[in-house]
């Protein structure tokens, strides 16, 4: 099958397209034909040789939407023919991906938007989980205008909490329209903050990593009630970082949230797509930390 890799750590340059072998489906896993893949900010940095250790050569990807294609042994509730998407276990930029937690794709659901929602999903139900925000509260949102922060402003306004949103110029109107207070980021946000916020802010959600977290515990009066899923000082904060095992997602959860999209109650922002083959071109985009939205892969 055709699938991007890379042997060695670095930049974007070491992604090569290649031909590696199928993979088999074990016990409890599908096998997907691949037709979208996320690609998401954790792709880069396993590639340079951050997060955790992976064994080379590697396939990135974490996320596809697709067809299953074959089944391992003990799988329920998916037939070979489903369209599906979710978590991978192997590389999603390929042909073919395995995957245990595989959801239905709702129909009339784009190839390349069911790509994009697995992972923000994910990211986006575990952290206001992990905040326990509910209505009446006041949530502040770093990067609100990047995909998983869309998401997030959306499912909290759902819950009858008041959003106040970070971001450049440029994402401010679309944290307006999901009906969130957009300000801007960097020197004075405590006071720009408590200006459009003079009750006081419940629950921060960091979902930028540049360097908010001091503010946000200013605004908090403490660390309590903060969570990253973008610095990597949290800890020297006392402010708890997030990346998947504190609470785990159901897959069912993932799957209503992307039947809310298919019927148009929720947006995840698509903000650029590429082959396959342009998978290095990609995550140069991903890696700027600039995209201003979800980067999908489609595959032929």
């Amino acid at each position: 099958m055709k699938a991007i890799v890379f042997d060695r750590h670095g930049g974007p340059e070491v992604l090569r397209d290649t031909e590696v072998d199928v993979p088999e489906p074990g016990a409890g896993q599908v096998r997907v034909r691949v037709r979208a893949a996320g690609v998401n900010p954790i792709d880069g940095k396993l590639r340079s040789g951050g997060g955790w250790p992976i064994e080379l050569p590697s396939i990135p990807g974490v996320e596809a939407a697709g067809v299953v294609d074959a089944l391992g042994p003990d799988v329920t509730g998916l037939a070979v023919g489903d369209e599906v998407l979710g978590p991978t276990l192997t590389g999603s930029y390929a042909q073919f991906a395995l995957s245990d937690r595989m959801v239905a794709k709702p129909a009339g659901l784009a190839w390349d938007v069911a790509a994009a929602v697995p992972v923000v999903a994910e990211t986006a139900l575990r952290v206001l989980r992990l905040l326990d925000v509910s209505a009446g509260e006041t949530l502040l949102i770093h990067g609100a205008s990047g995909s998983v922060g869309v998401l997030a402003v959306q499912l909290a306004r759902q819950r009858g909490v008041t959003v106040i949103g970070t971001a450049g110029e440029a994402g401010r109107d679309r944290i307006d329209r999901l009906g969130a207070t957009a300000i801007g980021y960097g020197d004075g946000l405590v006071d720009r903050v408590r200006s459009v916020a003079p009750q006081g802010i419940d629950a921060v959600f960091d979902a930028s990593g540049w360097g908010a977290l001091p503010d946000s515990i200013a605004l908090r009066g403490g660390p309590e009630r903060i969570v990253t899923i973008a610095d990597p000082n949290a800890a020297d904060y006392g402010v708890l970082f997030t990346g998947g095992g504190e609470v785990m997602v159901e897959p069912a959860a993932v799957a209503e949230l992307a039947r809310q999209v298919a019927a148009g109650e929720l947006t995840v922002p698509i903000a650029a797509r590429y082959p396959l083959a342009d998978a290095a071109e990609a995550q140069r985009l991903s890696d700027s930390g600039h995209a201003g939205g979800k980067i999908v892969l489609t595959v032929d």
